[in-house]
């Protein structure tokens, strides 16, 4: 049994739909053991409490400086000896010690197509707003492996969205959920707990 962390900022849609495969069977062998978010106010809290599952805060504003924060989110994670963290719309920079610790064993769900609008600034609104700025006709979701950088870490699954003349970003930003995040992450993950995935120089290797 994979035992997993998430980490999440807001609303916790993306932790819904990994409880919710977990509870359909659709994601098997993963335990989510606890969710940690930065907000107290995020509903993805309740979402994890409203299924039974350990939830706390461990924001920045609680600390005196990075550092102690970094400590403290890295003591929070360790405590329940996760085999797998997973971000799922985690809006605070991973504290290298976490990602030396976690090496290989942490992954992010980023609403793109990496190696587009990704990396510094581009989060939340601010991707599908970029995304319809330059006008792609094509967008998506990328589930990686977290390294050093800022969404540089091994691809482990995309999928495709199309882009409609009128979406705005709002729009934009539900289709993507709907149509890649909801259905990517919980795949991925699935896929981590029993054994289907491999990495060998950074390429990441799926057998299903």
């Amino acid at each position: 049994m994979l035992k997993v962390v998430v980490c999440v900022s807001g609303g916790g849609t993306n932790l819904q739909a990994v409880i919710d495969g977990v509870q359909k069977g659709s994601v098997t062998n993963v335990e989510i053991v606890r969710v940690i978010s930065n907000n107290k106010n995020a509903y993805a809290l309740e979402r994890a409490k409203n299924a039974g599952i350990e939830a706390i805060c461990v924001s920045p504003r609680d600390y005196a400086g990075r550092e102690q924060f970094n400590e403290a989110l890295t003591r929070e994670v360790d405590a329940v000896s996760p085999d797998l963290v997973v971000l799922a719309g985690f809006l605070v920079m991973i504290p290298p010690q976490l990602i030396k610790k976690y090496e290989n064993r942490i992954i992010n769900i980023h609403p793109s197509l990496i190696p587009s609008f990704c990396g510094t600034g581009f989060y939340g609104l601010k991707v599908h707003e970029a995304a319809l700025a330059r006008g792609v006709k094509v967008t998506g979701a990328t589930v990686h492996f977290v390294d050093e950088g800022m969404d540089t870490g091994p691809i482990i699954m995309q999928k495709p969205v199309m882009v409609r003349d009128d979406d705005t970003p709002e729009t934009l930003q539900r289709r993507v959920m709907e149509e890649a995040e909801w259905i990517i992450l919980p795949w991925s993950l699935n896929l981590i707990a029993n054994g289907k995935v491999t990495m060998e120089n950074r390429q990441v290797r799926v057998s299903e």
